[in-house]
């Protein structure tokens, strides 16, 4: 069977990413397309740096949890969200629940960064019926969690990347890039879950059709490298990595479709390459970028993507870091 177009059979299409866009104007910041002729010279290509660590909150997430919540029906919004996230779409919850007035309860990792942590209670403080609940990465399910608080307490789960209206909310990042800097041979993109590249994939490939999308994972979370090898979705163990949006144990049912469809590649990259990107960021772009946000970046400016000659649109997907291990990570401690 022929497929009329890319997106057919898959959970979101462009109109969907269009639609979004419209729920998000004048309520996410459209975030700058930043150059570097220094990342430009190493790379031997022209890099739009797609700059989410600007975005409200610190990070991409905000894009897609707002335009998930602006969707619940009244009865909905009045039970209130229930999330579950290391820290990033916590905090993109938080704050889409309290601008459209509605409770919201967060399921956190224990060990998740104390500067992720207290901007996730800041954006509840004062709604009554939010709270944060906390658990173990290593011993426990937070998805499970989630959904028993959720049939528990009436309240709707919105999961961190697989769920269409995220993933259409995390695609007008590359929307807006390329709307902005104009078309892209090559879009590079971090891998957690998947939501951020299926949607940007989305999209990019709607804009630029022959578009080659790239994804990047730690190289001690590999799982959607290794899903796509294989042809189907493989669990790993919760990886020990510095970047800590990426620390997912397997791709979405949604998402894996897409990134099988649209994804050309997934490459990895160290945590040392991180921390050296991390240090590119602060002294030549003068940003704070945290280590999951560095992933696209470092693949280009580590040389484990060969970019030469062409246009490269790379996703920075946020900033939110802690200061003392920012500080350390540049220190090299």
């Amino acid at each position: 069977m022929t497929l009329e177009s890319p997106f057919d059979g898959l959970a979101i299409g462009p109109a969907d990413v269009a639609a979004a866009e419209a729920r998000l104007a004048g309520v996410a910041h459209r975030t700058p397309a930043r150059t570097s002729r220094t990342a430009d010279e190493r790379t031997g290509a022209t890099l739009y740096f797609k700059c989410e660590n600007f975005q409200r909150m610190g990070a991409f997430k905000f894009r897609g949890a707002y335009n998930a919540l602006a969707q619940f029906t009244p009865e909905q919004r009045r039970a209130g969200v229930i999330a579950f996230s290391s820290g990033n779409h916590a905090q993109a919850v938080a704050l889409a629940a309290r601008l459209l007035d509605m409770p919201s309860v967060i399921v956190m990792p224990r060990d998740a960064p104390p500067a992720k942590l207290a901007a996730t209670r800041g954006y509840q403080e004062g709604r009554r019926g939010s709270e944060v609940v906390l658990y173990d990465r290593y011993t426990e399910d937070r998805e499970a969690i989630g959904r028993r608080l959720a049939t528990e307490r009436g309240m709707t789960l919105v999961p961190p990347f697989d769920h269409p209206h995220v993933m259409a909310g995390q695609g007008t990042a590359a929307a807006e890039l390329i709307d902005d800097v104009g078309p892209l041979d090559l879009l590079v993109v971090c891998i957690g879950g998947g939501g951020l590249v299926a949607g940007c994939a989305v999209a990019a490939v709607a804009r630029c059709p022959a578009i080659e999308i790239v994804g990047v994972e730690p190289e001690a979370g590999n799982d959607t490298q290794r899903s796509l090898a294989e042809g189907r979705i493989v669990h790993i163990d919760t990886p020990r990595t510095i970047a800590d949006g990426a620390q997912t144990q397997h791709s979405g049912q949604l998402t894996f479709p897409v990134i099988q469809r649209l994804v050309r590649r997934i490459e990895t990259v160290s945590d040392a390459q991180l921390v050296r990107t991390m240090r590119f960021f602060a002294e030549r772009m003068k940003m704070v970028v945290e280590p999951t946000g560095c992933l696209a970046a470092a693949a280009l400016l580590e040389g484990v993507i060969d970019a030469r000659g062409r246009r490269v649109g790379v996703i920075v997907s946020g900033g939110n870091v802690d200061l003392p291990s920012y500080a350390s990570f540049l220190a090299g401690d």
